[in-house]
């Protein structure tokens, strides 16, 4: 491999260390100078490319020592025995209040994603990455921790300043103000969603049980409100402004799979956790956002309850697959949503609309979406491996031609739908980057032996193939409006897809050969050979529409300077300037005098593209 260099390491001299947990912070002198750029000859791209110029504010640091799988972690970092390992992963949530950003984290998140949606439990290491599951000391001194949550850390809370540049940690103010304060930080999975209002921040997410933990703070003084637990729900994705309301998407039951609530906060600095039930929907909700008067909401399937599913050969109700689900209008009777309004919300459409497979289509989920230009746009999200784990779940395959067709059939890049006159008789759907057929089983084919055959999506993309023309495209991770352009964030898992291909193949019992199968599949999906796929496009993707009329344009595609970014997690817009939240979950990648970037969150600035 002849990776891109990551001109971070450059600014080393001035970096700000801030204890345990640290982060990296460039300092303001440091600002006008962009990350080295990948060679545009050697990135593919959709038409009308631009070069961009990313601006790294913080990024995560070494915080912990690693000798070996199943072995005490060695004092450190520094590092005398063992190496350094980053464990904080992803910059998972995040809100802007005026010129301070209010975020948290999220450790190992790969780790915990494949444990809970793959049933991976095998420890792992290679050169990237280590995932211990049961093995680790944490699980190790929490015998009653299940292994695919052993590679758990506690998150970190931060506010970035952005005009004074500054990065100031907020985790101790949490940890020193009450043993449940510290506790409930201390067994939240991550800090996954992030909102303002009045006042008020609340970041928060899952807890390691079934539950979801939410802290407060005050964004005038910066001081730690208090923190809540909320037994009744298990996942919470984001928070969104419609009118003069707060509201946030949450899942009910373990991980959210039972069914989804939309939420309004009631709350202020002096009860910050109030919030009343205004929608009551059948699947855990993702993203939200308002569109011409009203709140929309994709919407998650089951996640653990998604891998056993309904009997063979049994479609999921349309109501409870990833769907866009219509609010009542804000302006109906008091102003905002009530829990008058909370059985008034409308499926406007579902992945079965596009998605011939049944078994397939249980294994989607939906993530940004926006409003622009008069549309509601919005897209797809895949699990690496989870149509194939849950096709295999399914229809056990006899052989291992079976398990090799099952592979490369159950593959699916993201698809980018717009919409608009909801819920009226001149609602239109698009699909903008997608597929016109896609392979279907069929169980009884073959005098019962099963077949895959293509089947028509009836549906023409109006600009492009899935995934943007990038097989690994997997999640549409967020999309945010600014300057004029409608951004939209992915995840792009190729540097994953070679280990993750043998982790899922030991899991399900498939020959080393199948384990390449499973690596290749998006590109044979695609109709490409391995080796048509350039090294440069390893790293998330960040693409622009620059009007509703054209085509979005690429402004990157190799992790915006850090080709270990494998995603955009976050997006938050101040005018026409982008500040983007990176996912980096390669946790041993922690050695500055390397040819290989390192791993853990990225904090990054994007202006006037």
């Amino acid at each position: 491999m002849n990776p891109l260099r990551f001109s971070a390491r450059r600014l080393s001299t001035a970096v700000a260390v801030l204890g345990l947990g640290s982060v990296l912070a460039v300092p303001s002198a440091a600002l006008g100078a962009p990350l080295d750029a990948a060679d545009p000859g050697s990135a593919a791209s959709v038409a009308g490319a631009q070069q961009a110029s990313p601006q790294l504010l913080a990024k995560a640091q070494p915080d912990e020592c690693f000798a070996g799988i199943g072995l005490p972690y060695p004092a450190g970092p520094p590092c005398a025995t063992g190496q350094a390992k980053v464990n904080q992963a992803y910059l998972w949530g995040m809100t802007r209040v005026g010129k301070t950003l209010w975020f948290g984290t999220g450790a190992n998140v790969n780790c915990l994603t494949s444990g809970r949606a793959l049933r991976n439990t095998t420890p792992t290491v290679n050169d990237d990455w280590v995932c211990e599951y049961g093995e680790s000391q944490v699980a190790k001194r929490n015998p009653q921790l299940p292994p695919i949550l052993g590679d758990h850390r506690q998150p970190r809370l931060y506010t970035y300043d952005t005009r004074a540049n500054r990065l100031t940690e907020k985790t101790d103010l949490v940890k020193a103000a009450s043993t449940d304060d510290a506790n409930r930080l201390q067994t939240t999975a991550g800090i996954r969603a992030a909102g303002n209002f009045n006042g008020v921040a609340l970041l928060g997410g899952p807890a390691l049980g079934t539950s979801v933990n939410l802290f407060a703070f005050d964004t005038d003084t910066g001081a730690f409100l208090g923190s809540r637990n909320f037994p009744m729900y298990g996942n919470i994705r984001h928070f969104t402004v419609a009118g003069d309301a707060l509201y946030a998407g949450v899942g009910v039951g373990a991980n959210g799979g039972e069914r989804g609530n939309v939420l309004r906060w009631t709350g202020s600095k002096s009860d910050p956790f109030a919030f009343t039930v205004v929608a009551n929907l059948p699947a855990q909700a993702a993203d939200l956002t308002v569109h011409q008067g009203r709140l929309f909401v994709t919407t998650w399937p089951g996640s653990d309850a998604e891998l056993a599913g309904p009997t063979a050969g049994s479609a999921a109700p349309t109501t409870s697959i990833a769907a866009v689900w219509m609010s009542p209008p804000l302006a109906s009777g008091a102003p905002g949503l009530n829990p008058e309004d909370a059985d008034g919300w409308q499926q406007v459409w579902n992945v079965s609309s596009y998605e011939p497979d049944p078994v397939v289509a249980r294994a989607y989920a939906l993530g940004g979406l926006a409003s622009y230009g008069g549309f509601l746009y919005w897209g797809t999200m895949h699990v690496p491996m989870k149509a194939t784990t849950l096709h295999m779940t399914t229809y056990p395959p006899a052989d291992d031609a079976a398990a090799q067709a099952t592979i490369q059939n159950t593959q699916r890049s993201i698809s980018i739908y717009r919409g608009r006159n909801f819920g009226s008789h001149f609602q239109k759907v698009e699909l903008l980057y997608g597929a016109t057929e896609l392979p279907a089983y069929d169980p009884a084919a073959n005098g019962g032996a099963g077949a895959w055959a293509l089947q028509p999506t009836h549906q023409t993309p109006k600009f492009g193939p899935p995934g943007f023309g990038n097989p690994y495209n997997n999640y549409t991770w967020k999309m945010v409006v600014a300057g004029g352009k409608l951004y939209v964030g992915t995840m792009d898992w190729s540097y994953l897809a070679k280990e993750l291909g043998k982790e899922t193949a030991a899991e399900l019992g498939l020959s080393p050969a199948l384990a390449d199968d499973l690596a290749r599949a998006p590109m044979d999906a695609a109709g490409m050979r391995a080796s048509a796929l350039p090294e440069a496009v390893y790293g998330g993707d960040l693409y622009a529409f620059p009007s509703p009329t054209k085509a979005a344009t690429t402004v990157d595609n190799t992790g915006l300077g850090n080709y270990l970014n494998y995603g955009i997690r976050n997006m938050v817009a101040d005018g026409p300037t982008l500040y983007l939240g990176m996912a980096n979950p390669m946790n041993l990648r922690a050695d500055p005098t390397d040819d290989v970037p390192e791993g853990g969150w990225e904090l990054i600035r994007l202006r006037g593209y």
